[in-house]
């Protein structure tokens, strides 16, 4: 007689050796961990680079000041001095300004003097040099402000109405008067200001920071600031608005675009929602790097306009031979471009979908 036998599912899987069950692959190395977790934290990592580059930066420029203001000839006390005080006096001077000392112990000791002593003493009037720019710099800080909200907000407007109008006569029109605007001069730009609105209209102050007769307020300080904001912001502006129209024509004919603009949204949440969400990176990094051009313009602008400046300042400076000032406002210029650039970046990466995934 036959016998069947019959296995039953659980008796196979009795008698079979386990089936290995799958599951989520974890790292197996040290590195692997390392790997894992910079992927998990790349934006705070990338963040954590940029505030660390600081201080290799810094540490160059300042060498880079400091010998800036040891390249003009001669001695800056006789320069500045010659004639005004006897020569034992003149030597005293050069004592006590360490001009006797090494070149590593002269740059040591204005390094130290940044944190320490105020950036060290004007050879004019013997003050601390962050004490006379203090409130130069704070006028300074004012004008590349507005500068920069004049950039930020006519350059986004001339873009995108130039881009909206793409291959028409608006857009050709738009983008001449950009490429003409771009080989102008800050300079020349601010003379032709005050001619048209000053002068000729009447309408706006030409020189100064506040009317002598009065303390208007801050409607006094705008009224004296739209000049001056609008010739130093003129080639920035005119960069944002090149960016700007380039980024949302761009934009807008992404395909993504498309497929929002089918669904019926009305065009001004496009723009405002969609497309500025993708064109915001490009303006901000530009702004940014654009920073540096209205500080350096700013220079020129306070010069043209008679602003209170740390422009006007380093010029004075300049022509006293006092090479503490000079080296002073120029390492309080740097540094605060260099603080904007780092927030920009930081700024910029934030905004970036890639990083924050």
């Amino acid at each position: 007689m036959s016998t069947t036998l019959i296995q039953t599912d659980a008796d196979v899987g009795a008698d079979e050796p386990d089936a290995p069950q799958s599951r989520a692959v974890e790292p197996t190395g040290r590195w692997d961990t390392v790997r894992a977790a910079a992927r998990r934290h790349r934006l705070a990592l990338r963040i954590l680079g940029r505030v660390l580059l600081l201080v290799p930066v810094l540490f160059v420029i300042s060498i880079l000041v400091f010998l800036l203001g040891k390249a003009s000839p001669g001695d800056p006390i006789k320069a500045s001095l010659h004639g005004v005080l006897s020569p034992d006096a003149v030597a005293d001077l050069q004592q006590a300004y360490g001009l006797n000392d090494g070149l590593v112990a002269q740059y040591l000791d204005w390094v130290s003097s940044l944190f320490t002593a105020g950036g060290g003493r004007s050879i004019i009037n013997g003050s601390n040099v962050f004490d006379t720019l203090g409130t130069a710099f704070v006028n300074t800080l004012i004008l590349t402000a507005a500068a920069v909200f004049v950039s930020v907000v006519f350059g986004v407007l001339i873009g995108t109405v130039a881009a909206l109008n793409h291959n028409r006569f608006v857009d050709r029109a738009i983008m001449l008067l950009v490429q003409i605007g771009s080989n102008l001069s800050v300079y020349w730009f601010g003379l032709i200001l005050i001619w048209l609105f000053a002068l000729q209209w009447k309408v706006l102050p030409a020189t100064g920071m506040r009317d002598l007769a009065g303390d208007g307020g801050a409607a006094d300080l705008v009224h004296h600031l739209i000049l001056p904001a609008f010739s130093a912001a003129l080639i920035s502006m005119l960069i944002l608005a090149r960016f700007a129209r380039a980024g949302v024509i761009e934009s807008l004919e992404s395909d993504y675009i498309r497929t929002v603009r089918s669904q019926g949204l009305p065009q001004w949440r496009i723009l405002t929602k969609h497309v500025g969400r993708n064109v915001a990176p490009i303006i901000v990094t530009t702004t940014g790097l654009e920073i540096g051009t209205l500080l350096s313009g700013a220079v020129f602008v306070e010069f043209v306009f008679s602003w209170p400046g740390v422009g006007t300042d380093l010029m004075n400076a300049i022509s006293a031979h006092d090479y503490p000032v000079i080296q002073g406002g120029v390492m309080l210029v740097t540094v605060v471009f260099v603080l904007v650039n780092l927030v920009t970046d930081v700024i910029a990466d934030l905004l970036d979908p890639r990083l924050r995934s």
